[in-house]
């Protein structure tokens, strides 16, 4: 028996690899497959099985593409309704993998189709669970992210992941090891462990979710404080359940290089959006007027899926070599709409006499000096609201990156303002400023360092919400 976890630290997304006597079976592939495919070929396994937990949200699986490149079938719980050839398991039907079994567990409630697959070993003996989006280290799935046409609520479906989990999960044996589908920085859940791996025993044991003694007390639990799921979490389960475009006819168009003058006719005539993907402090340098920085370094694709339109293609300016690392990135949220690269990366627009744009970077004891004196100057700190309430400058205003795009989220901000912008440390605020100059808001500066540099500036009068301090 061997088993490998593949996870991917900027979506917090954990692909498994099981194999027995040569037969290998694949739990919840990105959408990239090269990784799986090259996997079992260095290890003269045939892919035999691709095992789904359930249609994902955050992240477009490579489940068809993989099954098309291997011949293997894709395999559901009960109530899957896939628009493409599946195999929908009954609860309890067993699959066989070389020396091993795996059995279907149905456990509704993160969504209704929610299975996982216990693992048994050539004993017959429980060895492992792969949990999905089920159960966590830590925390379960949120149950608010009920389907189109699907009549259930928030309420409801946690019922069903109570359910689920006590008659399912909760019964296995201390020492099964529990494999999820996610790990923290996830949005899949509230507060996932920092581990990306447990046992049955040492949830039961710390597991907030599982300590609740009765039905309606986990409900509560695991429905207060659940922040708004991003936008592109219904699209990418769409995707998941209707399939998509081969990854390989994408890359075929998005890996176009594109001349100056090509590339701005496509600007221009096509409305694309211009991403560019270099580094936060080069961007800020310079960079093409109307572009929007995400880069590379962050939770890249998470936060295109956040903020970039599905509907209009995509230009990139990305650092040289880099390009298709980017497009395949981006292809994991469900982005399929690209125009080409600009060939040479910025220094190609440079070179060619463009007009560019910059963002203005100050210190932090900069702000402590325009503080006193500036009665027009706002702080404006874009990370999370719960992060805003545990400390942050006094009268700053929080508006949370994610809602930039919404242009009600302004509604606070003068033309004749003085903004200063930050986050935690210093990747959102630029991308923030990006989308504000896009937005024409050009009277801005970003703080360096964000608010881990802005609290030790004792010059800097900063505050906690009422709600933190409680």
């Amino acid at each position: 028996m061997y088993i490998e976890q593949l996870y991917t630290g900027c979506l917090s997304e954990a692909a498994y690899y099981i194999e027995s006597e040569g037969e290998a079976a694949i739990i919840d592939p990105l959408r990239d497959i090269a990784p799986y495919v090259e996997l079992a070929t260095r290890r003269n396994a045939t892919i035999k099985f691709i095992f789904e937990t359930h249609f994902h949200a955050d992240f477009v699986s490579g489940h068809i593409d993989l099954s098309q490149s291997t011949g293997a079938p894709i395999i559901y719980g009960p109530d899957a309704k896939a628009r493409f050839d599946a195999v929908v398991a009954a609860d309890g039907q067993k699959f066989t993998l070389g020396k091993l079994q795996i059995e279907v567990l149905h456990t509704p409630g993160h969504t209704l189709e929610s299975a996982c697959f216990l693992l048994k070993d050539e004993n017959g003996k429980d060895y492992a669970v792969f949990t999905g989006d089920t159960l966590f280290v830590g925390d379960v799935g949120r149950p608010d992210l009920a389907q189109n046409g699907e009549d259930l609520t928030t309420h409801s479906l946690a019922g069903m992941l109570y359910d689920s989990l006590q008659k399912r999960i909760i019964p296995l044996a201390d020492d099964v090891i529990v494999y999820p589908a996610h790990g923290a920085g996830s949005n899949c859940g509230k507060k996932l462990g920092a581990a990306t791996q447990s046992t049955i025993g040492e949830e039961k044991q710390s597991n907030y979710a599982l300590l609740a003694k009765t039905r309606d007390e986990f409900i509560a639990a695991v429905t207060e404080g659940l922040n708004t799921p991003p936008e592109y979490f219904a699209i990418n389960a769409r995707i998941n359940k209707e399939g998509y475009q081969h990854l390989d006819e994408i890359l075929a168009k998005a890996l176009k290089p594109l001349s100056v003058a090509e590339f701005k006719a496509i600007a221009a005539d096509k409305d694309a959006t211009i991403l560019d993907t270099r580094p936060g402090a080069t961007f800020s340098e310079a960079f093409i007027p109307d572009s929007i920085f995400i880069g590379l370094e962050g939770r890249f694709a998470e936060w295109a899926g956040n903020l970039l339109s599905f509907d209009k293609p995509i230009l990139l300016v990305s650092p040289e070599g880099q390009e298709k690392e980017t497009v395949i990135r981006l292809t994991r949220v469900g982005f399929s709409l690209f125009e080409g690269y600009l060939e040479g990366g910025f220094d190609s627009w440079i070179k060619a006499g463009e007009p560019t744009d910059m963002i203005i970077n100050i210190e932090p004891d900069e702000l402590a000096m325009d503080l006193p004196f500036d009665d027009r100057l706002i702080v404006v700190d874009v990370r999370k609201e719960v992060e805003f309430a545990d400390g942050h400058v006094k009268d700053a205003v929080n508006i949370p990156l994610a809602n930039l795009t919404d242009p009600a989220s302004m509604s606070a901000i003068q033309d004749d303002d003085n903004l200063y912008l930050h986050c935690a440390s210093g990747y959102r605020s630029v991308i923030a400023a990006s989308i504000m100059k896009k937005q024409g808001i050009h009277n801005l500066r970003n703080v360096l360092g964000g608010w881990k540099a802005i609290k030790e500036e004792e010059k800097i009068p900063t505050e906690k919400s009422a709600a933190a301090l409680n």
